[in-house]
């Protein structure tokens, strides 16, 4: 399967490394034949884990997946599985690079199954400096890895029931699972999946066997095969084909997934940015609160022209970054979210006020996460898989 191609009538990309233009989610379901998480689906899913039901769910922001129903049924039968996702540090943690995270925490309070967070420090050094992006040291890469992983479990963990593969402080795990991948991946697939020329470089074209491993380590560890469910991007959905195709040759499970759409950015844009030119199109776990309030005063909207306008025809909430924070995990209450879109649309909840409810919720989460941050510090190395790792700040 190739990166999604451009649309004739609006042209989008979607890759592990770029996200460009308004994505049509279904037909970015067809072409990366994934299944939608439809009613019947997640009614199952709300059976299973009960109230309440977390707004990543109930509110169409998980969208896809890939055999989800096998994996509840292995479940249901008393076949428990492990949650794998990661994170590749090359820059600041903003909101949306918290999405999988917090399925991930909710899935662990609700089911108490252990998760692996996987932390591609090879992977961000290997592909930097390339298509514009900012050349980063192996050290520049373990100093953000390290500060992402407090911000990423600072959602909430059980320390005890999760576990930490840093790749180049963990890579004698990793390793010789990825040879195994590599050995039944070829240059030609890769090169199709992911757009490779002959130009890039031989780290970048194996990441993927890196990648791959930590589905299949809790099956190694465990010595028999263990499920695994993958949250993630859509985006980084390309990767996992290539995991699910040599699982079964190699003797594993086959990792399910699940894919959250693209949390908007600030300015309108289909992501939210962390690059150094795009600061305002995201909000970070570290900005201060004065941040918080300009970045979201000035966040594109789905309003209309003037106030008589919006009072006499509504906004249209699906394409406000505003509405899609309050989506997101700002308005857990479903009435209160249900209130903000109905009043959104009506007319009658205009942009400033909208905005302005907002502002001091975001302030609030981000000195709560700040709070949690600390303890994650206080038990974090002892997570890391063949750890410890070297003085702090590599």
């Amino acid at each position: 399967m190739t990166p999604v191609p451009p649309s004739e009538k609006e042209p989008f990309k979607v890759t592990p490394w770029a996200v460009e233009g308004r994505i049509d989610y279904g037909r970015l379901q067809e072409l990366f034949g994934t299944s939608p998480l439809d009613d019947e689906l997640l009614s199952r899913l709300r059976r299973l884990l009960g109230e309440p039901f977390h707004p990543l769910l109930e509110r169409g922001i998980y969208l896809s997946h890939r055999d989800l129903p096998r994996l509840l049924d292995g479940y249901e039968r008393g076949t428990p599985f492990v949650l794998y996702t990661g994170r590749g540090p090359s820059g600041e943690i903003h909101l949306a690079h918290l999405i999988p995270f917090e399925l991930c925490s909710y899935l662990q309070r609700k089911l108490g199954v252990e998760l692996w967070v996987q932390l591609t420090d090879d992977e961000k050094f290997l592909f930097s400096g390339r298509a514009g992006r900012s050349e980063l040291s192996l050290k520049d890469t373990y100093r953000l890895g390290r500060e992402n992983l407090l911000d990423l479990l600072a959602v909430g963990f059980d320390p005890k029931r999760t576990h930490v593969l840093f790749d180049t402080l963990s890579i004698r795990s990793l390793y010789p699972i990825a040879l195994e991948v590599a050995k039944r991946v070829t240059f030609s697939t890769t090169k199709a999946v992911f757009g490779f020329r002959n130009d890039t470089n031989i780290g970048s074209i194996f990441f993927t066997s890196v990648q791959s491993a930590p589905a299949f380590l809790p099956s190694v560890r465990a010595g028999r095969p263990v499920p695994c469910l993958i949250p993630c991007g859509v985006d980084q959905d390309p990767h996992f084909r290539l995991t699910r195709d040599v699982a079964e040759p190699l003797g594993y499970p086959k990792p399910a997934l699940i894919h959250n759409r693209m949390l908007p950015g600030l300015l309108g844009e289909e992501k939210m940015s962390s690059s150094a030119d795009r600061q305002d199109n995201a909000i970070f776990l570290s900005d201060p609160p004065a941040d918080v309030e300009r970045k979201v005063s000035h966040a594109f909207t789905g309003g209309r022209a003037s106030i008589e306008e919006q009072r006499r025809l509504g906004a249209n909430p699906e394409v406000c970054s505003v509405w899609a924070l309050w989506r997101s995990r700002f308005a857990p209450d479903p009435a209160e979210f249900a209130e903000i879109t109905r009043t959104c649309r009506s007319g009658e909840l205009l942009c400033g006020e909208c905005k302005s409810r907002l502002v001091p919720r975001v302030q609030r989460f981000l000195r709560e996460h700040a709070e949690r941050r600390r303890e994650v510090d206080a038990w974090l190395d002892s997570r890391i898989e063949d750890g410890p790792p070297p003085g702090r700040g590599g």
